[in-house]
């Protein structure tokens, strides 16, 4: 229901009204642009005016005068044509910087707004929506907005006008060869109707074929590493170039349709001239039409020919404007699921860091069976929560739900005795550290990482905490220290170390509730057993909720949280559950050999 929604919304605002829309604080000058359009093309009538009017001229003059004795009109005729055209020069340049301006300013105002949009939306997007499509929308199809804005309207505009201008002067001068010369208008028209259905779907395609090969290229660039370690290169090049392929067949068939029409429309715009010479011709001879007429009708088919020869090139732009603007709206008025509610009660002093579950029963949107039944439990302030389980028991899911990436289909989450959805996302999330297995590392000092989430945080405390992390030693040996850039996604660096700067980035913002999703698997066991002393003797309050795989990691833990197929089957201290010598114990015996 929320998608086909967000569908309506979409089809509800027209393209163009929407660019109205972004165009904020610039509509006064779009308008003078618009105005300046009309106005120079009117002034295209200029020369082939003044052209007829001194051939007239010349016609006129009696056989018993001279030239010279006109010498001052043709002067003063010329004149006016040459100022008026350098009048009109600079009009167009000035009209060309407006809409430049204005598109570049409404481009700068859309992207901002898509990457804030992006930049709120909730889990579900990012599983609906392919990195690779994103890049696509934020970059290729808005140039196409800016486009339409700078080239596609000011076209429309121009050829409308230049054809309407035209077409009034040429009645004015002699109706009867106009109609003869406009009659062939009406094809024109009908052809680029059947051109627009027939390459508005293709557009469509080709924009697809592109967000597809963007996506397998930034893919395969993220998982460099994987493809070198399975020697898979080759692969990934012949699938690039099926993709790449792709596009480029649909990119030929989607602008080879305008030219299956060309042909026609180039036959009937050169078939002007030769009714020009032909009718024109004749009413000439039976003096229906002067000579200066005849030559200003010479000198103006072209600006009825050239708006219909453009016609099919706007129109083929328009339509790649209309297929990427549908992709950048959807984006644009897509709202997440989960947002402040209008009740939402600010806190945005520190939370105690109780968490309880109560009745807990989560299931993905896309999901048939439920990932989570009816979870309970408490964790009081300062706690330590472990979670264990078998793969795919619903562990990552559960905490999840405490910073509201998700939400429970049916019972409570609830910190500090509040229900989570009660609170403004921001000063719940604030409260909240969290650190993954699979980490992400931004392109940024290592002290820049740790204190992504403090960005006023002292030197000092940035070692502090990486101490606390036990990162502090291997980062203290590098040539640059805490200096050191990291690459992108952390490469250069070894899983247990991206793992302990992740861990220094959850504590270095004092969490509330400290939420540590396997964050030591890819450490050593001694560098574990710092980890785990740090952690008990931090210099802040903190409820800690560990998934863990380790009975090391989980052993001092207050509570122990056992999980199978999306239920607590287990729960207790490390002694309780080994003496229940239920799944805890036998994965206790499986690793050290405790039964007891």
């Amino acid at each position: 229901m929320k998608a086909e929604k967000k569908i309506k919304n979409v089809n509800s605002k027209s393209r163009l009204s929407w660019l109205w829309e972004n165009m904020e604080g610039m509509h006064g000058v779009f308008i003078i642009a618009l105005i300046g359009t009309v106005v120079y093309n009117i002034m295209q009538l200029i020369v082939p005016f003044f052209s007829g009017q001194i051939v007239q001229l010349l016609q006129d003059i009696p056989d018993s005068q001279s030239i010279s004795a006109y010498k001052d009109d043709f002067l003063r005729l010329i004149i006016l044509m040459v100022v008026l055209t350098l009048v009109r020069v600079v009009i167009v340049y000035g009209d060309c910087m407006a809409y430049e301006h204005v598109s570049q300013r409404a481009l700068y105002r859309i992207r901002n707004f898509l990457y804030d949009k992006i930049q709120r939306q909730d889990m579900k997007f990012y599983g609906t929506y392919r990195t690779g499509d994103l890049m696509t929308r934020v970059t290729g199809d808005l140039d196409a907005v800016r486009h339409n804005i700078a080239w596609v309207i000011r076209m429309i505009v121009e050829s409308v006008t230049l054809f309407t201008a035209t077409a009034v002067y040429f009645f004015i001068m002699n109706w009867k060869l106009a109609i003869c010369l406009l009659l062939v208008s009406p094809l024109i028209f009908a052809i680029v109707f059947r051109f627009r259905k027939s390459v508005a779907p293709k557009h469509a395609l080709l924009r697809e074929k592109l967000a597809g090969m963007n996506t397998d290229a930034q893919e395969n660039i993220s998982g460099n590493r994987v493809v070198r370690a399975f020697a898979r290169e080759n692969y990934e090049i012949e699938k690039f170039d099926k993709s790449n392929k792709d596009f480029e067949e649909t990119g030929i068939n989607t602008h080879m349709t305008w030219l299956k029409y060309f042909p026609a429309v180039e036959t009937i715009a050169n078939i002007l001239p030769v009714i020009h010479l032909i009718i024109g011709g004749i009413f000439f001879m039976n003096d229906e039409l002067s000579m200066g007429d005849y030559v200003a009708f010479s000198g103006l088919i072209w600006a009825i020919a050239n708006p219909m020869r453009q016609m099919g090139n706007i129109m083929n732009e328009f339509q790649r404007f209309s297929a990427a603007s549908a992709k950048v709206m959807e984006i644009y008025y897509s709202e997440p699921d989960i947002v402040d509610r209008p009740d939402a009660i600010p806190h945005p002093e520190r939370f105690n860091g109780k968490v309880e579950f109560k009745h807990v029963s989560f299931k993905y949107d896309d999901g048939v069976y439920p990932v989570l039944k009816d979870i309970s439990f408490v964790a009081e302030p300062g706690d330590t929560i472990a979670i264990i389980g078998e793969t795919g028991c619903g562990k990552t899911s559960l905490i999840q739900m405490i910073p509201r990436f998700f939400e429970a289909n049916e019972g409570t989450v609830l910190v500090d005795d509040v229900p989570v959805e009660n609170y403004k996302l921001e000063d719940l999330r604030k409260n909240i550290g969290l650190a993954t297995q699979d980490v992400l590392l931004y392109s940024d000092t290592i002290e820049g990482n740790i204190a992504y989430g403090a960005s006023t945080m002292k030197p000092d405390e940035v070692t502090k905490y990486a101490k606390y992390s036990a990162a502090a030693d291997f980062i203290e040996k590098l040539p640059e220290g805490y200096d050191t850039i990291v690459g992108e996604r952390g490469v250069g660096l070894s899983g247990g170390q991206k793992q302990r700067i992740s861990l220094a980035r959850a504590l270095a913002i004092k969490p509330s509730i400290l939420i540590l999703d396997d964050t030591t698997s890819a450490v050593d066991m001694e560098t574990e057993k710092v980890i785990q002393h740090s952690l008990r003797n931090l210099d802040f309050s903190c409820t800690k909720i560990i998934i863990a795989q380790r009975i090391s990691t989980t052993k001092a833990a207050d509570k122990i949280l056992v999980l199978k197929d999306g239920k607590i089957i287990e729960e207790g201290s490390h002694e309780e559950l080994v003496k229940k010598k239920g799944y805890y114990a036998d994965l206790v015996n499986l690793q050290i050999g405790e039964t007891a």
